[in-house]
Protein backbone atom coordinates (compact mmCIF):
# COMPACT_ATOMS: atom_id res chain seq x y z
CA UNK A 1 0.00 0.00 0.00
CA UNK A 2 0.72 3.33 -0.57
CA UNK A 3 1.23 6.20 1.82
CA UNK A 4 1.78 9.85 0.26
CA UNK A 5 3.42 12.57 2.35
CA UNK A 6 5.49 15.53 3.03
CA UNK A 7 7.21 18.16 5.58
CA UNK A 8 5.04 21.11 3.50
CA UNK A 9 1.87 19.67 5.14
CA UNK A 10 3.62 20.99 8.63
CA UNK A 11 4.60 24.14 7.16
CA UNK A 12 0.85 25.41 6.71
CA UNK A 13 -0.41 27.19 9.62
CA UNK A 14 -3.44 29.64 9.91
CA UNK A 15 -3.33 29.59 14.15
CA UNK A 16 0.03 32.33 12.93
CA UNK A 17 -2.91 34.50 11.97
CA UNK A 18 -5.81 33.39 13.43
CA UNK A 19 -4.29 31.80 16.71
CA UNK A 20 -7.68 29.59 17.83
CA UNK A 21 -8.25 28.09 14.63
CA UNK A 22 -9.05 24.57 14.00
CA UNK A 23 -6.55 23.37 11.19
CA UNK A 24 -3.16 23.24 13.23
CA UNK A 25 -0.33 21.20 11.73
CA UNK A 26 -0.69 19.32 14.88
CA UNK A 27 -3.36 17.60 12.80
CA UNK A 28 -0.61 15.90 10.90
CA UNK A 29 2.06 15.31 13.54
CA UNK A 30 -0.70 13.18 15.38
CA UNK A 31 -1.08 11.12 12.29
CA UNK A 32 2.21 10.44 12.18
CA UNK A 33 2.79 9.40 15.99
CA UNK A 34 -0.29 7.32 16.01
CA UNK A 35 0.77 5.25 12.79
CA UNK A 36 4.30 5.15 14.33
CA UNK A 37 2.68 3.05 17.45
CA UNK A 38 0.42 1.09 15.53
CA UNK A 39 0.93 -2.42 14.33
CA UNK A 40 0.03 -1.72 10.67
CA UNK A 41 1.17 -3.66 7.84
CA UNK A 42 4.33 -1.89 5.78
CA UNK A 43 3.54 0.70 3.87
CA UNK A 44 5.22 2.14 0.86
CA UNK A 45 5.72 5.84 1.61
CA UNK A 46 6.67 8.22 -1.01
CA UNK A 47 7.01 12.34 -0.88
CA UNK A 48 4.78 14.57 -2.69
CA UNK A 49 5.45 15.85 -5.64
CA UNK A 50 4.46 19.30 -6.56
CA UNK A 51 1.47 19.60 -8.73
CA UNK A 52 2.21 21.59 -12.06
CA UNK A 53 0.64 24.60 -13.08
CA UNK A 54 -0.91 22.35 -15.61
CA UNK A 55 -2.46 19.66 -13.19
CA UNK A 56 -4.19 22.68 -10.97
CA UNK A 57 -5.72 24.24 -14.27
CA UNK A 58 -7.20 20.44 -14.78
CA UNK A 59 -10.20 22.07 -12.24
CA UNK A 60 -9.12 25.64 -11.39
CA UNK A 61 -8.99 28.85 -13.54
CA UNK A 62 -5.51 30.78 -14.02
CA UNK A 63 -7.19 33.80 -11.61
CA UNK A 64 -7.26 31.40 -8.68
CA UNK A 65 -3.87 30.03 -8.97
CA UNK A 66 -2.65 33.43 -9.25
CA UNK A 67 -4.33 34.60 -5.99
CA UNK A 68 -3.25 32.14 -3.87
CA UNK A 69 0.21 32.09 -5.46
CA UNK A 70 0.08 36.32 -4.78
CA UNK A 71 -1.59 36.29 -1.04
CA UNK A 72 0.79 33.90 -0.22
CA UNK A 73 4.14 35.35 -1.65
CA UNK A 74 2.83 38.93 0.27
CA UNK A 75 2.94 36.70 3.49
CA UNK A 76 -0.45 35.56 3.66
CA UNK A 77 -3.74 36.67 5.01
CA UNK A 78 -7.29 36.09 5.39
CA UNK A 79 -8.98 34.93 2.38
CA UNK A 80 -12.32 34.77 4.13
CA UNK A 81 -13.34 34.47 7.85
CA UNK A 82 -12.42 31.05 8.10
CA UNK A 83 -9.63 30.50 5.65
CA UNK A 84 -6.24 31.78 6.47
CA UNK A 85 -2.81 31.32 4.58
CA UNK A 86 0.89 31.95 5.15
CA UNK A 87 4.02 32.51 3.60
CA UNK A 88 4.44 29.03 3.26
CA UNK A 89 0.40 27.88 2.18
CA UNK A 90 0.80 28.15 -1.60
CA UNK A 91 3.94 25.70 -0.98
CA UNK A 92 2.41 23.02 1.27
CA UNK A 93 -0.90 23.39 -1.36
CA UNK A 94 1.19 22.48 -4.50
CA UNK A 95 2.13 18.89 -2.73
CA UNK A 96 -0.89 18.47 -1.48
CA UNK A 97 -2.66 18.18 -5.00
CA UNK A 98 0.57 16.86 -6.10
CA UNK A 99 0.53 14.17 -3.90
CA UNK A 100 -3.03 13.36 -5.10
CA UNK A 101 -2.09 13.48 -8.81
CA UNK A 102 1.26 11.04 -7.60
CA UNK A 103 -0.94 8.70 -5.75
CA UNK A 104 -3.88 7.98 -8.99
CA UNK A 105 -0.61 8.28 -10.83
CA UNK A 106 0.94 5.16 -9.07
CA UNK A 107 -2.77 3.49 -9.14
CA UNK A 108 -3.44 3.93 -12.19
CA UNK A 109 -0.19 2.54 -13.57
CA UNK A 110 -1.05 -0.76 -11.60
CA UNK A 111 2.28 0.58 -9.15
CA UNK A 112 -0.37 -0.27 -6.26
CA UNK A 113 -3.94 -1.11 -6.07
CA UNK A 114 -4.36 1.08 -2.68
CA UNK A 115 -2.99 4.34 -1.26
CA UNK A 116 -3.61 7.25 1.27
CA UNK A 117 -2.34 10.89 0.79
CA UNK A 118 -2.06 12.16 4.75
CA UNK A 119 -1.36 15.72 3.25
CA UNK A 120 -2.94 19.02 4.07
CA UNK A 121 -4.22 21.60 3.43
CA UNK A 122 -7.79 20.15 2.63
CA UNK A 123 -9.28 20.44 -0.93
CA UNK A 124 -12.96 19.51 -1.28
CA UNK A 125 -14.55 22.98 -0.45
CA UNK A 126 -12.57 24.86 -3.23
CA UNK A 127 -14.28 25.23 -6.48
CA UNK A 128 -12.93 26.71 -9.93
CA UNK A 129 -12.58 30.16 -9.11
CA UNK A 130 -12.03 30.35 -4.78
CA UNK A 131 -10.67 28.58 -2.15
CA UNK A 132 -13.09 28.66 0.96
CA UNK A 133 -13.51 26.28 4.31
CA UNK A 134 -9.69 25.55 4.71
CA UNK A 135 -9.20 24.76 1.32
CA UNK A 136 -7.01 26.18 -1.22
CA UNK A 137 -6.74 23.69 -4.08
CA UNK A 138 -9.49 20.56 -4.40
CA UNK A 139 -7.01 18.02 -4.40
CA UNK A 140 -9.79 15.04 -4.87
CA UNK A 141 -10.91 16.93 -7.99
CA UNK A 142 -7.56 17.60 -9.53
CA UNK A 143 -6.50 13.90 -9.08
CA UNK A 144 -10.07 12.75 -10.25
CA UNK A 145 -9.81 15.03 -13.64
CA UNK A 146 -6.23 13.88 -14.21
CA UNK A 147 -7.01 10.09 -13.83
CA UNK A 148 -9.91 10.71 -16.74
CA UNK A 149 -7.98 13.00 -19.22
CA UNK A 150 -4.28 11.23 -19.02
CA UNK A 151 -4.46 8.07 -17.24
CA UNK A 152 -7.12 6.09 -18.98
CA UNK A 153 -10.08 6.07 -16.81
CA UNK A 154 -13.52 6.68 -18.13
CA UNK A 155 -15.29 6.50 -15.13
CA UNK A 156 -14.18 7.57 -11.22
CA UNK A 157 -16.42 7.80 -8.38
CA UNK A 158 -15.24 9.75 -5.27
CA UNK A 159 -16.96 8.93 -1.98
CA UNK A 160 -16.98 11.83 0.21
CA UNK A 161 -17.52 10.76 3.95
CA UNK A 162 -15.87 14.48 5.68
CA UNK A 163 -18.80 15.61 8.14
CA UNK A 164 -19.52 18.72 5.79
CA UNK A 165 -20.52 18.49 2.09
CA UNK A 166 -17.91 18.76 -0.59
CA UNK A 167 -19.52 21.47 -2.64
CA UNK A 168 -16.22 22.47 -4.76
CA UNK A 169 -16.29 18.70 -5.85
CA UNK A 170 -19.79 18.86 -6.38
CA UNK A 171 -19.89 22.12 -8.30
CA UNK A 172 -16.73 21.25 -10.29
CA UNK A 173 -18.30 17.89 -11.58
CA UNK A 174 -22.16 18.09 -11.64
CA UNK A 175 -22.63 18.05 -14.80
CA UNK A 176 -20.96 15.17 -15.73
CA UNK A 177 -21.56 11.56 -15.96
CA UNK A 178 -17.58 10.60 -15.66
CA UNK A 179 -17.19 11.62 -12.26
CA UNK A 180 -19.98 10.11 -10.04
CA UNK A 181 -19.88 12.28 -6.44
CA UNK A 182 -21.03 10.00 -3.48
CA UNK A 183 -21.72 12.69 -0.12
CA UNK A 184 -22.49 11.60 3.62
CA UNK A 185 -22.45 15.05 5.40
CA UNK A 186 -24.55 16.54 8.37
CA UNK A 187 -27.17 18.62 7.08
CA UNK A 188 -27.68 22.31 7.93
CA UNK A 189 -23.73 22.71 8.18
CA UNK A 190 -21.30 25.07 6.62
CA UNK A 191 -21.16 25.62 3.89
CA UNK A 192 -24.46 25.06 3.66
CA UNK A 193 -24.97 22.54 0.40
CA UNK A 194 -25.82 19.33 -0.29
CA UNK A 195 -29.49 18.85 -0.17
CA UNK A 196 -31.07 15.25 -0.99
CA UNK A 197 -32.69 17.23 -4.13
CA UNK A 198 -29.61 18.25 -6.04
CA UNK A 199 -28.18 15.39 -8.02
CA UNK A 200 -26.23 17.40 -10.25
CA UNK A 201 -27.19 19.57 -13.82
CA UNK A 202 -27.59 18.22 -17.32
CA UNK A 203 -25.78 15.26 -18.28
CA UNK A 204 -24.86 14.76 -14.95
CA UNK A 205 -27.95 14.28 -13.34
CA UNK A 206 -27.84 11.42 -11.28
CA UNK A 207 -24.21 11.58 -10.94
CA UNK A 208 -24.18 13.50 -7.79
CA UNK A 209 -25.71 11.62 -4.41
CA UNK A 210 -25.77 13.83 -1.39
CA UNK A 211 -26.88 12.50 1.54
CA UNK A 212 -27.34 15.26 4.29
CA UNK A 213 -27.96 13.26 7.41
CA UNK A 214 -29.23 14.89 10.99
CA UNK A 215 -26.88 15.90 13.34
CA UNK A 216 -26.49 13.14 16.58
CA UNK A 217 -26.55 10.96 13.78
CA UNK A 218 -24.20 7.92 14.84
CA UNK A 219 -22.64 4.58 12.89
CA UNK A 220 -25.93 3.11 12.36
CA UNK A 221 -27.18 5.66 10.29
CA UNK A 222 -23.70 6.41 8.18
CA UNK A 223 -22.70 2.46 7.99
CA UNK A 224 -26.95 2.26 6.56
CA UNK A 225 -26.64 5.00 3.97
CA UNK A 226 -22.98 3.63 2.58
CA UNK A 227 -24.22 0.22 2.34
CA UNK A 228 -27.68 0.45 1.05
CA UNK A 229 -27.12 3.34 -1.00
CA UNK A 230 -23.99 4.50 -2.36
CA UNK A 231 -22.59 0.75 -2.34
CA UNK A 232 -25.44 -0.20 -4.43
CA UNK A 233 -24.93 2.69 -6.57
CA UNK A 234 -21.24 2.29 -7.48
CA UNK A 235 -21.63 -1.23 -8.24
CA UNK A 236 -24.23 -0.41 -11.25
CA UNK A 237 -21.66 2.57 -11.76
CA UNK A 238 -18.33 0.15 -12.24
CA UNK A 239 -15.80 2.67 -12.01
CA UNK A 240 -12.24 2.51 -13.11
CA UNK A 241 -10.75 4.49 -10.20
CA UNK A 242 -12.45 4.95 -6.12
CA UNK A 243 -11.37 7.82 -4.55
CA UNK A 244 -12.39 8.83 -0.93
CA UNK A 245 -12.75 12.36 0.65
CA UNK A 246 -11.44 11.45 3.78
CA UNK A 247 -12.64 13.92 6.20
CA UNK A 248 -12.77 12.76 10.36
CA UNK A 249 -14.87 15.37 11.71
CA UNK A 250 -18.14 13.15 12.16
CA UNK A 251 -16.18 11.34 14.52
CA UNK A 252 -18.26 12.57 18.36
CA UNK A 253 -14.95 14.40 19.60
CA UNK A 254 -14.76 16.89 16.87
CA UNK A 255 -15.29 20.67 17.56
CA UNK A 256 -16.80 21.67 14.72
CA UNK A 257 -19.95 19.12 13.87
CA UNK A 258 -22.04 17.04 16.01
CA UNK A 259 -22.06 13.56 14.63
CA UNK A 260 -21.39 10.21 16.74
CA UNK A 261 -18.91 8.04 14.82
CA UNK A 262 -16.20 6.50 16.46
CA UNK A 263 -12.77 5.85 15.20
CA UNK A 264 -13.56 1.77 14.04
CA UNK A 265 -16.49 3.73 12.53
CA UNK A 266 -14.32 4.96 9.89
CA UNK A 267 -12.42 1.46 9.23
CA UNK A 268 -15.83 0.15 9.03
CA UNK A 269 -16.70 2.85 6.01
CA UNK A 270 -13.14 1.91 4.65
CA UNK A 271 -14.61 -2.01 4.41
CA UNK A 272 -17.84 -1.04 2.47
CA UNK A 273 -15.67 1.03 -0.28
CA UNK A 274 -12.67 -1.10 -0.14
CA UNK A 275 -15.00 -4.25 -0.76
CA UNK A 276 -16.63 -2.37 -3.92
CA UNK A 277 -13.48 -1.26 -5.60
CA UNK A 278 -12.59 -4.88 -4.98
CA UNK A 279 -15.68 -6.44 -6.54
CA UNK A 280 -15.72 -3.74 -9.69
CA UNK A 281 -11.91 -4.27 -10.28
CA UNK A 282 -10.87 -0.60 -9.34
CA UNK A 283 -7.57 0.86 -7.27
CA UNK A 284 -8.58 2.74 -3.98
CA UNK A 285 -6.96 5.74 -2.89
CA UNK A 286 -8.05 8.18 0.03
CA UNK A 287 -7.45 11.93 0.11
CA UNK A 288 -6.59 13.18 4.02
CA UNK A 289 -9.81 15.80 4.38
CA UNK A 290 -10.95 17.44 7.60
CA UNK A 291 -11.00 16.25 11.37
CA UNK A 292 -10.28 18.95 13.98
CA UNK A 293 -9.30 16.58 17.39
CA UNK A 294 -6.05 15.23 16.89
CA UNK A 295 -6.69 11.80 18.74
CA UNK A 296 -9.77 11.19 16.90
CA UNK A 297 -8.10 12.44 13.90
CA UNK A 298 -5.31 10.08 14.28
CA UNK A 299 -7.43 7.18 15.49
CA UNK A 300 -9.67 7.34 12.49
CA UNK A 301 -6.92 7.33 9.88
CA UNK A 302 -5.03 4.70 11.54
CA UNK A 303 -8.30 2.35 11.24
CA UNK A 304 -8.81 3.72 7.47
CA UNK A 305 -5.10 2.75 6.55
CA UNK A 306 -5.84 -0.94 8.48
CA UNK A 307 -8.78 -1.24 6.44
CA UNK A 308 -7.27 -0.17 3.05
CA UNK A 309 -4.36 -3.20 3.79
CA UNK A 310 -6.54 -5.37 3.81
CA UNK A 311 -7.66 -5.37 7.20
CA UNK A 312 -11.10 -6.79 8.40
CA UNK A 313 -14.24 -6.91 6.56
CA UNK A 314 -17.80 -5.07 5.90
CA UNK A 315 -20.34 -5.96 8.60
CA UNK A 316 -23.45 -5.57 7.24
CA UNK A 317 -25.96 -4.04 9.72
CA UNK A 318 -30.29 -3.88 9.29
CA UNK A 319 -30.71 -0.38 7.10
CA UNK A 320 -31.93 2.49 9.76
CA UNK A 321 -35.45 3.09 9.83
CA UNK A 322 -35.67 6.96 9.08
CA UNK A 323 -32.79 7.96 6.25
CA UNK A 324 -31.65 5.07 4.50
CA UNK A 325 -35.31 4.19 2.75
CA UNK A 326 -35.76 8.06 2.23
CA UNK A 327 -32.42 8.49 0.54
CA UNK A 328 -33.36 5.06 -1.11
CA UNK A 329 -36.67 5.75 -2.66
CA UNK A 330 -35.15 9.22 -3.89
CA UNK A 331 -32.58 7.54 -6.22
CA UNK A 332 -34.58 4.51 -7.01
CA UNK A 333 -35.75 5.64 -10.25
CA UNK A 334 -32.48 6.75 -11.59
CA UNK A 335 -30.18 3.57 -9.85
CA UNK A 336 -31.60 0.02 -8.96
CA UNK A 337 -31.53 -0.25 -4.79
Amino acid sequence: MLYVHHPSSQRHDPTALSPDHPDSPARIAAIEAAIERAALAPMRRISAPAASHTELALVHSESHIDHIRTLCASGGGHIDEDTVVGEFSYFAALHAAGGACAMVRELMSGADDRGFCALRPAGHHADRERAMGFCLFNNVAVAAELAIRQLGAERVLIVDWDVHAGNGTAEIFRRRPDVLVADIHQSNLFPGTGALTDTGSGEGRGFTINVPVPRWSDEEVWLSVLEYVIVPIGRAYRPDLVLISAGYDAHEADPLAECRLDCASFGQMTCHVRELADEVGAPIGAVLEGGYDPGSLAGGVVATLAALAGEGEADSIAPDRLITPRVASHFGHVWAL
